[in-house]
């Protein structure tokens, strides 16, 4: 089994990750007609498919939707929310292909707790993407499950790339990962939106501080984007000795900043550990 752009895909359950990641990989020149996705409402479906030209099923038209989209995939991406990755496992598992490969998306929601769904050897793939993966430029993690080699792994890579970039690291890994990159997007939404309100507290006008802000924000990560960028040098570049940017700095180092943000990673690992905890062993009713 190759997984290759001639295969068919499912995305089952098809919100803001699983599109971006669909985004990325039509964007690359994924052919439409070898994709089915799966959501609840039609008009959902719908939109899917306008915007993408890609097959999309309802579930709230068909109960069986997400088995008629996984039956004929080769891979099949996991999209839910979390507490609802094992029942869909559950689900799809007595009609995949023994060969198809099932991806999930998913945070908090371990390999075990997945191939424990499935079919006895189905091959496993665990992935933390993230948002700007549907303009070309995520961060997507795979890990391995048990069914999953070193030539399908390096396969599922290959799938993938056209998201983004693809780092593989071992599972025990992802919640730290998911801390930086699957959250990081909304950390840089949250430092323009800082930013934007510093503006206006200034006196600037809301809409000019809010688009200064955005458009600043944009273009230093096309700068870390570029070959070789290092954000330390960037910075220090930007930061002039005894000058404006350097008070700013100061002011920051004063605060604390890095140590808020490492703050805040720790608090999404620790939830997602206890989302984890929560799901292996969910209260009785």
């Amino acid at each position: 089994m190759t997984l290759r752009a001639a295969h068919r895909i499912a995305f089952l359950g098809c919100g803001s990750m699983n599109e971006s990641i669909l985004a990325g990989l039509l964007a690359a020149g994924l052919d439409p007609a070898l994709v089915t996705a799966t959501v609840r409402r039609s008009a959902r479906a719908a939109e899917l498919a306008e915007r993408h030209g890609v097959r999309a099923l309802a579930t709230s038209d068909d109960d069986a939707a997400n088995v008629t989209a996984a039956q004929d995939a080769d891979v099949v991406v996991l999209g839910v929310k979390p507490v609802g990755i094992v029942p869909l496992a559950r689900e799809i598992g007595p009609v995949l292909k023994p060969s198809a490969v099932v991806l999930s998306v998913a945070a908090a929601v371990s390999i075990a707790m997945i191939e424990a769904a499935l079919p006895e050897g189905q091959p496993v793939i665990r992935s933390m993407p993230n948002t700007p993966s549907r303009l070309g430029r995520g961060v997507l993690s795979i890990s391995a499950g048990s069914a999953a080699g070193p030539e399908l792994m390096a396969q599922a890579r290959d799938l993938l790339r056209p998201a983004g970039t693809v780092v593989e690291i071992p599972e025990d890994q992802v919640d730290a990962l998911s801390a930086v990159s699957g959250s990081g997007p909304a950390y840089a939404f949250y430092l323009a939106e800082a930013m934007a309100a510093a503006g206006v507290e200034f006196g600037l006008d809301a809409d000019l501080s809010a688009l200064i802000a955005r458009e600043t924000v944009a273009g230093a990560g096309l700068m870390l984007a570029e070959e070789g960028a290092d954000a330390t040098a960037l910075r220090r570049a930007v930061t002039s000795p005894n000058g404006t940017t350097q008070a700013a700095i100061e002011a920051f180092e004063a605060s604390n900043l890095a140590g808020i943000v490492a703050d805040g990673a720790r608090a999404a690992i620790a939830r997602a550990g206890a989302i984890t905890r929560e799901l292996a062993d969910p209260p009785s009713s």
